[in-house]
């Protein structure tokens, strides 16, 4: 059910994939398409653009690609999902997760352009909008054209939080020097991508009708489907920017929960005073509640652990990054002989740095300074992203 925000004006919008399949059809057709998607590439009635695409006599659909999680959303985070035949159209499904990130030459020998169509997250550490970096890649090296349909930004478009990441920690859950919430779109991070990190595909961004930058999902009426296994639900993605920084921690972060991100704990911690002492800073439109749970995958599975549940009361207001860094904080000066980050490689980077995009932060942490300050660090190379990302924008 949409919240209050939600007014008729909102009723008209219309995602890239039924602006595509309506009235840009010419895009596409006579041409052999290979689509990129997953289980969210779906229109208003919940039909997927690969099956619309493969009915259409107009569009010759060659050759199916899919992120991590796989094309119809089966496999867990992490997993290697290899080539197979899509059992809905017998097309090929080529993976785009694991040992092949980009399309080969090979996989685009039956291709003359490329679709890109699948559901963000809003957080810089969400892989699929380097999945879309790196097919903008092969479609430029291939000499193929590359379109991606817009879809809003589930978050938001307004917010910009975090620092932006240095190149030294780049990686899969961090690719290009964007801070962890965004504030863009799929299409208008395609177009930023593609002219300020010099990728140079031939891109066309099919834009959405009727979406507003201060929107959040439930105020458009689409549907939220899963983007992955420990996305189920809008309330995730707005934890996610700071709550995801919990895996670069010992805590574990609710998966193998029904409230993935949302509930966070380990079984060293009391639940009861790291709610108090989280309550007792006032971040804005958020309370933590005690929580004990049991997690049936990742950390601590079996085990009785015990932390605090996010419980967002004003989702506009809401600063899920400022909260994370405070969590992350607070555990670590309440426990601090039982909490650790994740070991560093050998370069002496912790996943946690990669996550946030500098090492920073941790430093910060463990030498005790405090939010505000860690906060004025980043705030430069922020304000300058916000120029630059100004020039991208496509919607008011």
């Amino acid at each position: 059910m949409a919240h209050k925000g939600y007014n008729n004006t909102h009723s008209k919008l219309r995602i890239g994939a039924e602006v595509l399949l309506k009235d840009k059809l010419s895009l596409i057709k006579g041409k052999r398409v290979g689509l990129i998607t997953n289980p969210t590439g779906v229109d208003q009635q919940l039909n997927s653009i690969a099956d619309l695409m493969y009915r259409n006599p107009e569009v010759k659909l060659t050759a199916l690609f899919g992120p991590e999680h796989g094309i119809r959303g089966s496999e867990q985070a992490g997993k290697y999902v290899e080539y197979y035949k899509d059992e809905k159209t017998g097309l090929p499904v080529y993976s785009l997760y694991g040992p092949t990130k980009k399309p080969t030459s090979e996989m685009l020998k039956n291709v003359d352009v490329l679709v890109f169509d699948i559901q963000d997250a809003g957080s810089r550490f969400y892989t699929y909008i380097y999945t879309m970096a790196l097919a903008m890649e092969a479609a430029k090296e291939n000499h193929i054209p590359i379109i991606v349909l817009d879809r809003p930004n589930p978050i938001g478009g307004i917010k910009v939080e975090g620092p932006v990441l240095e190149d030294k920690y780049s990686s899969f859950v961090g690719e290009y020097p964007i801070p962890v919430r965004h504030g863009m779109t799929i299409g208008e991070l395609s177009r930023l991508f593609n002219k300020e990190f010099n990728i140079g595909a031939d891109l066309t961004v099919v834009k959405m009708e009727g979406w507003k930058r201060n929107m959040l999902y439930d105020d458009t009426k689409l549907q939220f489907v899963p983007p992955s296994p420990n996305m189920p639900t809008l309330d995730t993605a707005i934890v996610y920017p700071g709550a995801a920084l919990i895996e670069g921690t010992n805590l574990s972060e609710g998966r193998g929960t029904t409230r993935p991100f949302e509930t966070i704990g380990a079984p060293f911690i009391n639940g009861d005073d790291v709610a108090g002492k989280l309550n007792a800073i006032k971040l804005p439109g958020v309370i933590f509640r005690a929580s004990s749970f049991i997690p049936t995958t990742s950390k601590y599975v079996k085990e009785l652990a015990h932390g605090v549940q996010i419980h967002v009361t004003d989702r506009k207001a809401f600063q899920p990054f400022e909260a994370g860094l405070y969590i992350v904080k607070t555990i670590h000066d309440m426990y601090p002989a039982q909490f650790a980050f994740r070991t560093p490689d050998s370069k002496g980077i912790s996943y946690f740095d990669n996550l946030a995009g500098t090492g920073d932060i941790r430093k910060g942490i463990e030498q005790g300074k405090s939010v505000e300050q860690m906060e004025r660090e980043w705030k430069r190379k922020l304000e300058e992203f916000m120029k630059v990302r100004e020039k991208y924008l496509l919607y008011k």
